[in-house]
């Protein structure tokens, strides 16, 4: 193919004003979700990143009123959100009751499955004649809380990153940053990397190297601070000289919510929403999307229903316990049966021998009898 120079006034330049002005138009849509344990900030964080009202606070004195049902709820908050004419429809995905148990075995099934099921939701309206206005929730990206114990990935923690990793844009942050010294933070940032590399475990990564050189020195320092130390506080506080910012007030000081100094949120926000966000939503369709895509169509005919597994472990453990319920009552049943049997054997043998008793009883009564016939008969002459 031929590459000539084009000419003055074609307005090819334009193309990427003109792209502009569509976007601007037609908005945008962000699918985030949220895991992570109990107490970590993740209401408070989503709340402090839009600067605004997303979810309502959780009541923290019923936090510890749980069920004894060990459920993983998947709560969808939805927002609009409009900044100079420019809209996104946001969508966050909180998982409730993750975690919060002493047994987590599957805990993570709920999650994996939802992801799992707005691929497949998409992929069957992809698949359809009319496509317009198709409903999208594939999830662009999973903040995964990690809990700021200073030692490194609980068990839990590596299992479903190893399971998040492979299906959408994993990106793992430390909770509370605020309750660790930047020693202490540094060397827990460093055993994250080096479980995350030992267990093979996918998180986002983006191209660093860009046109200019201000934008890859930005994308070497936003990955660099991966895993993200952030603090998260929607109240503002009076600094020691006089400014007011968004953080946490402590005896000590001031723990700033976008101070560098302090935790990662600034690079973060810049990582979700000023710098990335159209690449977090291209690399879900055209990476994890378009994985389970091919997948499916490998083992599947076009517009078969996907076969679902039974994994649902609270319905795995409602079935052990079935069982469990069932083998007791049998074991009952055979003790019982066993019980009447010997009764019975040892009804049957009381009657024989009661029965030999009254057989011996009546012969030796014909044998009187018939001693005293011959007595009574008349003798012969």
């Amino acid at each position: 193919m031929a590459s000539t120079q084009a000419g003055a006034g074609i307005g090819i330049a334009n193309l990427p004003n003109q792209r502009h002005a569509i976007a601007s138009k037609k908005g945008s849509a962000l699918t985030m979700m949220i895991a992570g344990e109990s107490g970590l900030g993740k209401t408070t964080f989503i709340n402090t990143l839009f600067t605004t009202t997303i979810k309502a606070p959780k009541n923290h004195k019923r936090r510890f009123n749980k069920t004894t049902e060990k459920t993983v709820e998947i709560e969808i908050i939805r927002a609009e959100l409009e900044e100079k004419q420019f809209n996104v429809k946001l969508s966050v995905i909180d998982t409730p009751g993750f975690g919060d148990y002493t047994n987590n075995r599957d805990s993570w099934m709920p999650i994996i499955d939802f992801i799992d099921d707005q691929h497949e939701s998409y992929m069957r309206q992809d698949q359809q004649p009319k496509r317009q206005e198709l409903s999208d929730m594939r999830v662009h990206c999973c903040l995964y809380f990690i809990r700021p114990t200073g030692h490194t990935l609980k068990p839990l923690d590596i299992e479903v990153m190893k399971r998040l990793g492979t299906r959408v844009n994993l990106i793992p942050v430390i909770a509370k940053a605020d309750t660790m010294t930047p020693t202490d933070l540094h060397k827990f940032k460093k055993r994250i990397l080096e479980v995350i590399a030992a267990q093979n475990i996918q998180c986002y990564t983006f191209p660093l190297e860009s046109d200019d050189e201000a934008s890859t020195k930005r994308n070497m320092s936003i990955m660099a601070a991966m895993p993200f130390s952030i603090i998260g506080s929607t109240d503002d506080v009076l600094t020691h000289d006089g400014r007011t910012v968004k953080g946490r007030q402590y005896s000590w000081g001031v723990a700033e919510v976008e101070n560098e100094d302090h935790c990662d949120f600034k690079k973060l926000r810049q990582l979700l929403i000023r710098t990335h966000m159209l690449d977090l939503i291209h690399s879900t369709e055209e990476t994890h999307y378009e994985t389970y895509r091919r997948a499916q169509m490998e083992t599947r005919k076009i517009g078969e229903p996907k076969v679902k597994t039974v994994t649902n472990p609270k319905w795995k453990e409602e079935e052990e316990a079935l069982r469990k319920r069932f083998t007791e009552q049998v074991r009952l049943e055979e003790n019982r049966f066993r019980s009447w049997e010997q009764q019975l054997i040892a009804e049957r043998d009381r009657l024989n021998k009661d029965l030999e008793a009254e057989h011996s009883h009546i012969k030796a009564l014909e044998a009187e009898l018939e001693s005293m016939q011959v007595g009574l008969s008349p003798k012969r002459k």
